[in-house]
């Protein structure tokens, strides 16, 4: 089961980063690669504490749907989001790659990284329900992109 922790889980996923430039298109969804790694980035920063998400009111019901973040099966396509992860301006793609980039390195230092605050749709989550949500969250990015 791939995980962000797993070492050779990231550098598929820093590999597979390095398909996309600021031409790639999305294959669902309307957001520019540029504003995808803004997006993602705001999602690494959350389980470190640089950002905080209030929970949602569906956060009543998100336990019950926590175990998807443990399947293998992965996130369908344009799957709902907090407000505070969509992105609607333009953003400069190298500007956000190195953006994405500093937050993925801030996350790989390990587990101990993470100060496990709530999730705004599932609710509370240890490092381990991180690493998964992490991972799927940049894999399912990475496939809107062809990646």
């Amino acid at each position: 089961m791939n995980t962000f922790f797993d070492e050779a889980s990231r550098v598929r996923l820093v590999e597979r980063l390095q398909k996309i430039d600021v031409q790639t298109g999305a294959l669902w969804g309307r957001m520019s690669a540029a504003q995808m790694l803004a997006h993602c980035t705001a999602t690494m920063q959350m389980p470190v504490g640089d950002l905080q998400v209030k929970r949602s009111f569906l956060s009543l019901i998100g336990w019950m749907f926590k175990g998807m973040i443990h399947s293998d099966k992965p996130f369908s396509k344009s799957s709902p989001t907090a407000p505070e992860f969509v992105i609607h301006d333009e953003r400069n793609f190298e500007t956000e790659k190195k953006r994405f980039t500093d937050a993925f390195q801030k996350l790989t230092q390990g587990p101990a990284t993470i100060t496990c605050h709530d999730h705004p749709f599932f609710g509370k989550m240890t490092s381990h329900d991180w690493g998964r949500l992490v991972y799927k969250h940049l894999d399912h990015h990475l496939r809107q992109f062809g990646a």
